[in-house]
């Protein structure tokens, strides 16, 4: 077997999932940990506009954030060696699937709808989540892109009830049995 720990460490990293998933947690751990850049495609689309995600929701509804965020996607996959926490919405549209998936290795951060609902319970910075029923919510989000989630991924973790650190050392194991080489074919 060919020695993997080399292209673990050049090998970008994109991690997608639902809100409450843990991604910005778990790649900060995880770039940190493999002393690589991290990158919030969620924080470089604020800090790039000079305003809040809830901010552009209002202002231009999802559909302009979700260009931003195409734009966003395209910019930060094309950089070698990185840890990407992307938006939980980021796999909506297929180019963003498309370069996720040919750029690096994807790994479906998977929790349930209990532990999202724990986890975002208090945020007033979700904008999809500001309603009478959040729960609802989170419910139809979950149909809707739970199957996009499963079909852009390379790897897919569970990160309910375990330690941020114990999922990241999971990460970490999983990439290195898995046969990087056939990535960009797929």
């Amino acid at each position: 077997m060919p020695d993997v720990q080399p292209r673990l460490t050049t090998q970008s990293i994109f991690l997608i999932g639902p809100m409450g998933a843990g991604k910005s947690t778990l790649g900060r751990l995880l770039a940190a940990d493999l002393k690589r850049p991290f990158y919030d495609s969620d924080l470089v689309i604020e800090e790039r506009c000079g305003a809040s995600i809830p901010w552009i929701f209002d202002l231009e509804g999802e559909a302009g954030f979700r260009e931003r965020e195409a734009q966003m996607i395209d910019e930060l996959t094309q950089q070698e060696g990185i840890v990407l926490a992307t938006g939980g919405g980021a796999i909506l549209r297929p180019e963003n699937r498309q370069h996720l998936r040919e750029r690096g290795v994807v790994i479906f951060l998977r929790t349930t709808l209990t532990q999202q609902l724990a986890r975002t319970r208090k945020d007033r910075h979700r904008p999809l989540l500001q309603t009478a029923d959040p729960k609802a919510k989170l419910a139809q989000l979950r149909e809707e892109r739970e199957p996009l989630y499963q079909a852009t991924a390379h790897l897919i973790i569970d990160t309910d009830q375990r330690p941020p650190r114990q999922v990241m050392m999971d990460i970490k194991q999983r990439l290195l049995e898995l046969d990087l080489t056939t990535l960009g074919a797929q």
